[in-house]
Formats: structure tokens, C-alpha cells, sequence
């Protein structure tokens, strides 16, 4: 655990999410508003979760729907350059994380000096995508060709808007991920984006595995002292929105009222 309080220089750190708006080449992308709009807007929501009191921030294109398992290259390309472009703006450690696809994510982390991803890297499912497979050792070769060794991986083993195929308990598929695929982190995620997992679920992780493991969705003001009584730590976008809506830019008062609230936890 002690590189989790290092990194984020305190216990049971709350990651807040920077949801880009469609990019370049997703069906829903506003070629009226370009780039500038999408730079602008990812700008007003890391100043606003920073001022916020937030520990770390994730950049994900969260709205680059449907979904799909390669990302092309207008995304990586479209994301380095707004990361990048705020790098200096940036005072908190952050990750990224690419819907669905670690590669890009590993890329995108090394170019802009991100600390972590975020992925669905081990197992097979059924998925609203189509059938999901995954391939970590592949993508753990791929970290040591680009020299990433050092970009922390943070392991989603429940996924959302899918089933998983492998019929071991949650337990089980915890304990094999940090011994066979090298986890950094385990995340416990509910059925959706914005829905929160079972606290004996993220229970039942814990007492199977040696490294942190985080609660990956759902979590919000008034569940986050329950959650982090036994999680390390928590990923949060949804709650911490304009009235609680994912698509909304973040609240910076709703930033501040949650960790006002984690801060209780942590004394």
C-alpha cells in the first residue's frame, strides 16, 4: 500500500474523473463546436475537481459512445493533445483510461507522463460491445516495448455493461489476476457507469489479494464513508457532476461537500 499514500500523498485516495466530450471520429463528436470547445471544457473540469480537493484525476473519453475495443487513432491523437496542452495546469497525480482499449491507454500514458491506467485487461464476456476478449500479457509486453514499465495498472475485474464468461467467484478471479497478471490495483465497479458495487463484494476481494483495491463506480456522498471503511480508495465521476448527471460538468461545490465528507472518514 505504500506506494498508493506516496503517490497520492494521503490514505484512501479519491480519483475524480474527466470525462471528455465525444471526440473526433465517435458518432456523436459536434464538428460545430471542434476541439477548442473539447479543450475548454476538459480545462473548467480538472480546475474544477482540483479546487475541489480532489487526490488524482483520470482523463477517459467517457462519451465516445458506442463503445468500442480499438480505439483509432484520432482518439489517442485527440486526447495527447488536450492532455498535453494542460500538463503544466495539471497539480494532482493522473491516469487515463480508453473505453475499451488498454493499448491506447498505455500509449496515451506514456506521451503525457499519466502515473496509471484504467482497464478491463483479463477475461472474457458478453458484453453490450459484442463478445470482449482481453490479452494482458500482450499489453504488458507492449508497456516494456514503449518503456512504460513504470505506468501503474489498475485492474476493473467486474466491467461494466458486461457479463463475465468465467464462472470462478469474484474472489477467485481476484486472487488470479494479482498473481498471474501482475495487477497494481484491483477495481470493484457495479452493473453500470454511476452505480455503486456491493460492499461485500469489494469485501470479499480484499481478503484475497495484497494490493489496494478501489471501488470503481457509483460511489457518492452519502455511500462513501460505508464504501471506505473497506475499500483503499475510489474512482468517482458521476455524484460529483452538475446534478448528479454523467454527461454535466463537474460541480466544484460537489467536489468539495464529498471530500469534505472523505476527510471525516480518513480522521
Amino acid at each position: 500500500m505504500s506506494w498508493v499514500r506516496e503517490l497520492f500523498k494521503t490514505e484512501k485516495p479519491i480519483i475524480g474523473m474527466v470525462h471528455f466530450p465525444p471526440l473526433p471520429g465517435s458518432p456523436l463528436y459536434d464538428d460545430s463546436n471542434g476541439m477548442d470547445y473539447i479543450l475548454e471544457r476538459i480545462r473548467a473540469d480538472l480546475r474544477a475537481l482540483q479546487d475541489g480537493g480532489i487526490d488524482g484525476v483520470m482523463f477517459c473519453n467517457e462519451n465516445d459512445r458506442p463503445y468500442t475495443f480499438k480505439a483509432d487513432f484520432s482518439t489517442v491523437a485527440a486526447m495527447s493533445r488536450v492532455i498535453g496542452e494542460l500538463i503544466d495546469e495539471i497539480r494532482v497525480p493522473f491516469g487515463v483510461d480508453v473505453l475499451w482499449d488498454p493499448f491506447a491507454a498505455i500509449a496515451i500514458a506514456k506521451a503525457t507522463g499519466a502515473s496509471f491506467i484504467r482497464e478491463v485487461i483479463t477475461g472474457v464476456y458478453a458484453s453490450d460491445m459484442g463478445l470482449w476478449n482481453t490479452s494482458v500479457g500482450e499489453l504488458y509486453r507492449y508497456r516494456k516495448l514503449i518503456d512504460a514499465s513504470d505506468v501503474r495498472v489498475f485492474f476493473n475485474i467486474s466491467a461494466e455493461f458486461a457479463s463475465r464468461l468465467d464462472k470462478r467467484s469474484l474472489k477467485e478471479i481476484a486472487k488470479s489476476v494479482v498473481f498471474s497478471s501482475l495487477a497494481d490495483v484491483v477495481l470493484v465497479s457495479g452493473p453500470m457507469t454511476g452505480e455503486a458495487p456491493d460492499v461485500s463484494h469489494i469485501e470479499e476481494v480484499k481478503t484475497a489479494v495484497d494490493v489496494p483495491v478501489f471501488a470503481n463506480t457509483g460511489v457518492k456522498k452519502e455511500n462513501v464513508q460505508t464504501v471506505l471503511k473497506v475499500a483503499d480508495g475510489a474512482i468517482v465521476g458521476t455524484s460529483l457532476k452538475k446534478d448528479g448527471i454523467t454527461w454535466n460538468p463537474v460541480d466544484v461545490e460537489r467536489v468539495r461537500s464529498f471530500m469534505e465528507t472523505v476527510r471525516k472518514v480518513r480522521n
